[in-house]
């Protein structure tokens, strides 16, 4: 599933939904102490703090509150819209001060994690930099909608294979349309059937879980498995307040009678509040739901027969607590589709103003993403996601608009500290230019981590197949970022094509480091599946497979896809250390995961980072009680961006982006770097460490052994003699005496296939493209440079290829939409052929070529011309 750079939210008008204006500060800092007091009230630990870098906001966060400025945004005339929602990062223990200033000028604080050091505030443009001026907020981030991913497959075109039948319930549990064998989920259950996810609880942050789809409604034990359907919107956020449909704003009545929206109403009598939901439900004219809601006891009415008489709807409780779900419109027994959606209700506290929401899953995302982790009993037979066993937490921060980041903080820490759950999936992010995984949420989600023992997966993005294009929040640290892989047996079941290997990597999967060379994407796992899907919607197979898939049921892929079978994948293992007796901490997970993982020789590290997932592998680590040693790495730092970072020129991997002359390598020239290694953690003694790398191409060289006491910096040496191209590998530091890799590195250094500028304004490449796989050409582009333009030739009659220009920023730099390969009609206005670049950033530009895995040609040549525009 596409995940695109965040976008600015474009001026709407707000759903029909009815809307409250903002709450006052005072009355919401009492709702947002409630998360507060469920953290453990322990102190961070000294590697969740840290320190600030120059500009708190960034470049991405002020060209949203400009935007912001700017629109027209259409609310109740009581509401004021000139405020910003911001999440704060603050330093260690220091929430409640920073809380104290804000208010001090009149900001509205409506959320404060103490324990994290967390605080979500709206305020004012005007008074932005002196939030950013406070000392002890160490990062801001400004609340957006980031855009859902986009589920459509990778590519278009006629299949290139005979069609395959589709699944059914004869379809075993090994099978290439949830391909869970390949993280070896499958085999683990066989020979570990009491650690089938079994004891574990899942958080699904995303858009809903569909309540009725039959693969999630028992587990293997037959106990429920949706144990809690809880929102995370907040009417308070700016950007919830315009776009989240769900809301419904009450506005007092009494019973018996009363008159709304021209419609006389019946009520049991006694004093409510009345609003409204709209929502187009098959075979109703009426897409008005009447919706009655007593705040004295938290009672929710929904005019389900739409005869607008509440006295004969029953009340819907909080599905947490009661199991209650209602359902709008009445189901066919004769077809198989659900006309009938399931929703849930929850009232939000009084200073929220009666706010009522309506919780479903309208988008399928979230539903598709739990068949993934915790499917049982697809299509009723033995297919299953990863884990079974497992029981499911879905938690709604995103609808068909998008999804708030302030959405996804809130939701996370909700998830994390509320609900008793294990491990916790999100396959949502998006790609801001400072990709170094220290902005605000990235260091809140570490936080979290630390703090509740919780881990995270999340999606790295589908942002490929250019460098860098890890997406956010997957980069922060600790958090677990999955790349999507397919396998040969995948494309052709489910999508009725033939490739020419056995495991590869989607073209749209992003690629690492981070901007400051830190290891991403950690892992990989399948990105394609056949899952769930909400029951209300049609089967969506890929029209290619050449069958149908009945009601309930989709073909979905990307880095989403991935990630809830790694999430699936951790569950198993959570399951069997219960199953043993073991209290899995998110290191040893972490660190089992990376040390466990499969390295292709054919993919590269930047693709790939540790390799496949494997279940098995990890679990032989994780059941001798595996302990490592901890270290902290500073490594050299030179992109278009190494100055911005917090410790500018220095991150934590070697990443070398830098044109030549200006820092940068050229081909063949040697060059050499060192990396600083502490321990943190051990015995004062001397301890013997073993260097390797793993995945290197022969461009680097290091020694093969270090010595390391606590507390001290060591240097170590990397050498790099690279040829044009990129290149990397991953660097590990092993203690022979610890159980698992203690720490790894990436190395990254990149190329360029020729230096534009001066007295060469043009250069020619050729080449070929596998079908299904992706390849690179680096054309450096200096400053003042007016324009480029790329033109692509030598193409095979009836090849499908396509480049995309990345920036050395990482992000597409294309402003066209659309496929753009050559051979497939296009709707939107995109040239396969030509394009030009115009102002282009200067630096090293990743010209990434990709072959549709339903190209009729196996190998795709191609000739590329790039030619410059220099400045007046």
């Amino acid at each position: 599933m596409q995940q695109n750079s965040p976008t600015i939210p474009p001026a709407q008008q707000p759903p029909r939904s009815s809307r409250s204006p903002r709450s006052s500060g005072a009355a919401l800092l009492t709702a947002g102490t409630l998360i507060a007091a469920t953290l453990t009230a322990v102190a961070l630990p000294q590697s969740a703090s840290a320190e600030p870098r120059a500009d708190k906001i960034g470049d991405h966060g002020r060209a949203l509150l400009e935007e912001y400025k700017k629109q027209p945004w259409i609310l109740p005339k009581s509401t004021k819209s000139d405020f910003a929602t911001l999440i704060l990062a603050t330093d260690d223990g220091r929430a409640d001060e920073v809380r104290s200033e804000l208010e001090s000028f009149g900001a509205e604080v409506t959320t404060v994690a103490e324990e994290i050091g967390y605080i979500k505030v709206n305020v004012d443009f005007g008074d932005v930099d002196r939030v950013e001026a406070i000392d002890d907020v160490v990062a801001i981030d400004v609340d957006e909608l980031l855009p859902l991913p986009d589920p459509a497959p990778a590519d278009t075109g006629a299949d290139t294979g005979a069609a395959t039948e589709g699944p059914s319930a004869e379809t075993p549990d090994d099978n290439p349309y949830m391909p869970t064998n390949e993280i070896g989920a499958v085999d683990f259950r066989k020979k570990n059937p009491e650690a089938d996810g079994r004891g574990v609880t899942i958080g699904v942050l995303d858009t809903g879980v569909d309540l009725e789809h039959p693969a999630l409604q028992k587990t293997t034990t037959g106990e429920d498995k949706i144990v809690d359907w809880v929102n995370a919107t907040d009417p308070t956020n700016l950007i919830d307040l315009i776009y989240d449909p769900t809301f419904v704003v009450t506005t007092g009545v009494t019973g018996p009678t009363f008159e709304r929206r021209g419609r006389t109403w019946t009520a049991p009598a006694g004093d409510w509040r009345f609003g409204q939901f709209d929502f187009q439900v098959a075979g109703s004219d009426d897409d008005a739901w009447g919706v009655l809601y007593r705040p004295a006891d938290g009672t929710v009415l929904v005019d389900l027969n739409q005869n607008r008489d509440f006295t004969d709807d029953d009340a819907i409780g909080d599905f947490g607590d009661t199991r209650d779900f209602g359902k709008f419109g009445t189901d066919d027994p004769d077809t198989p589709i659900n006309e009938a959606p399931a929703f849930v209700v929850s009232a939000l506290p009084d200073v929220f103003r009666g706010t009522v929401h309506i919780g479903l899953d309208t988008h399928g995302h979230g539903t598709h993403v739990a068949g993934i982790a915790a499917g049982n009993g697809l299509f009723g037979g033995e297919m299953n996601g990863a884990a079974p066993g497992a029981k499911v937490v879905s938690m709604r921060a995103c609808h068909n608009r998008g999804c708030s980041s302030a959405a996804l903080t809130d939701g996370m820490i909700k998830l994390a500290t509320d609900l008793d759950v294990d491990v916790i999936n999100m396959s949502i992010g998006g790609l801001p230019p400072l990709n170094d995984g220290q902005n605000a949420r990235a260091l809140l989600y570490n936080r979290l981590i630390a703090e509740t023992g919780v881990q995270m997966f999340i999606s790295a993005g589908n942002s490929g197949p250019g460098i860098n294009t890890v997406g956010d929040p997957s980069v922060a640290g600790d958090v677990m970022s999955v790349g999507a892989t397919v396998s040969g047996a995948t494309w052709k079941a489910n999508y009725g094509r033939d490739v020419d290997y056995d495991r590869g990597l989607f073209s749209f999967s992003s690629r690492g480091p981070r901007e400051d060379g830190g290891f991403k994407p950690d892992i990989t796992a399948p990105g394609a599946a056949i899952s769930a899907i909400p029951t209300d919607q049609e089967g969506d197979p890929v029209p290619g497979a050449g069958y149908g898939l009945p009601p309930g049921y989709g073909m979905k892929n990307g880095t989403s896809m991935s990630a809830p079978q790694a999430t699936g994948g951790a569950a198993l293992l959570l399951s069997a250390a219960a199953q043993n007796g073991q209290k899995v901490t998110p290191t040893q997970l972490r660190t089992a995961l990376r040390t466990s993982a499969e390295f292709s020789d054919d993919l590269t590290a930047l693709d790939q980072g540790h390799g496949q997932m494997n279940v098995g592998a990890a679990w032989k680590l994780l059941r001798k009680d595996l302990a490592t040693d901890e270290l902290t790495v500073t490594a050299p730092v030179c992109t278009e961006q190494s100055d911005k970072l917090v410790e500018p020129g220095f991150g934590r991997g070697l990443y070398n982006r830098c044109l030549p002359g200006a820092g940068g390598q050229k081909a063949g020239e040697s060059k050499d770097y060192e990396l600083n290694i502490t321990r943190d953690s051990g015995g004062d003694a001397m301890r013997p460490y073993r260097v390797k790398l793993v995945g290197d191409d022969g461009t680097f060289s290091v020694p093969r052994h270090l010595k390391l006491g606590k507390g001290e910096e060591t240097s170590l040496k990397v050498t790099a003699t690279p040829d044009a191209g990129a290149h990397s590998a991953v660097l590990q530091l092993d203690n022979p005496r610890t159980r698992g890799v203690d720490h790894t590195v990436m190395l990254t250094v990149i190329v360029p296939d020729v230096e534009l500028g001066g007295g060469d304004t043009s250069w020619s490449g050729s080449g070929e493209v596998p079908r299904a796989e992706a390849r690179s050409r680096f054309v450096a582009i200096p400053p003042g440079t007016e324009s480029f333009t790329v033109e692509m030739s030598g193409v095979a009659e009836n090849s499908r290829l396509r480049w995309t220009a990345f920036t050395p920023f990482g992000p597409s730099g294309e402003n066209v939409r659309g496929h753009c390969y050559t051979n497939i009609p296009e709707t939107g206005n995109c040239n396969a052929l030509k394009r030009t670049y115009n102002n282009p950033i200067p630096g090293i530009w990743d010209l990434s070529l990709d072959a549709a895995s339903s190209s009729p040609v196996a190998n795709n040549p191609y000739e590329l011309d790039v030619s410059m525009t220099p400045a007046d």
